[in-house]
């Protein structure tokens, strides 16, 4: 194939994306539609393409051309495809890649929070939640286990940060998902998706709460899940506003889970 490029200079412009840009360089906040995101892996890869985002260029181990990302090599071979050996890839992204492939892909412009959830019944709410692996954890929890969107405060790590992309197992590209303005967190939020039909549940540590088990609890037909960051947890105003507070009952001592080990036990009973 024309389009597969024997890597012989790292410092060539095309290899940035994967060795020396930022996170933060890549998301390009001044030039949002000119941003970009790396998959990892051949099965990410493959769920990010079925999800129709445009891929810009492939980064692969020599002997997953015709391996493992077989498929992938046939579906992009309309852009370049970086190869070289292990070692050699390993020296120029500084880490080992997953299943040795990476892909560049364009971002696309997020969707507003009405047109995520005007047909949905069951929303997860991710309120600062900083941590990569959380947000990852959370996403393939929620696409598992029948969560329709997920919103996220501007505060939160960004769903398509390499690292919570490969710990979600690119369910971020399944589960429909979008930032909420800040000016409209928590007050004007919470008041548009009560518009919507929905009551809101705070999942957080209080006395004055009910049990994830509580019946009118369960069956509301249209449920928002609030999850806070670990330690702080949610903002007070965020729990005074919501419809619930929900506490998941512990024993041996423990106070609470990990938010994303908790939001898989909500998911479950709530869902």
């Amino acid at each position: 194939m024309t389009n597969i490029i024997e890597i012989t200079d790292f410092n060539a412009p095309e290899l940035d994306v994967y060795a020396r840009l930022t996170e933060n360089q890549l998301l390009n906040r001044h030039e949002p539609e000119k941003g970009i995101f790396i998959a990892e892996s051949p099965k990410v890869i493959e769920r990010v393409l079925d999800a129709g985002y445009e891929p810009i260029s492939l980064l692969l181990e020599r002997k997953h051309i015709s391996g493992e990302a077989k498929h992938i090599v046939e579906r992009c071979n309309n852009i370049p495809i970086f190869t070289s050996d292990f070692e050699i890839l390993k020296n120029l992204t500084g880490f080992e890649l997953t299943r040795g492939a990476l892909c560049a892909m364009r971002r696309r412009t997020l969707p507003s929070v009405y047109d995520i959830c005007k047909s949905a019944k069951r929303v997860a709410i991710l309120e600062s939640i900083m941590n990569p692996t959380n947000v990852g954890a959370i996403f393939r929890s929620a696409a598992a286990l029948n969560i329709d969107a997920v919103l996220l405060t501007p505060a939160c790590t960004n769903p398509l940060y390499r690292r919570a992309i490969r710990v979600s197992m690119g369910t971020v590209f399944q589960v429909p998902w979008t930032f909420i303005e800040t000016d409209h967190w928590p007050l004007d939020q919470l008041k548009e998706l009560n518009s919507m039909g929905f009551k809101t549940a705070a999942m957080a540590l209080t006395d004055n709460s009910v049990s994830i088990d509580n019946k009118n609890l369960i069956s509301e037909d249209k449920l928002a899940i609030i999850l806070g960051t670990e330690g702080e947890g949610l903002l007070d105003e965020t729990i005074n506003a919501c419809d619930y507070t929900v506490k998941i009952p512990m024993s041996h001592g423990v106070d609470s889970l990990n938010v994303a080990a908790a939001s898989a036990v909500a998911f479950w009973q709530l869902c």
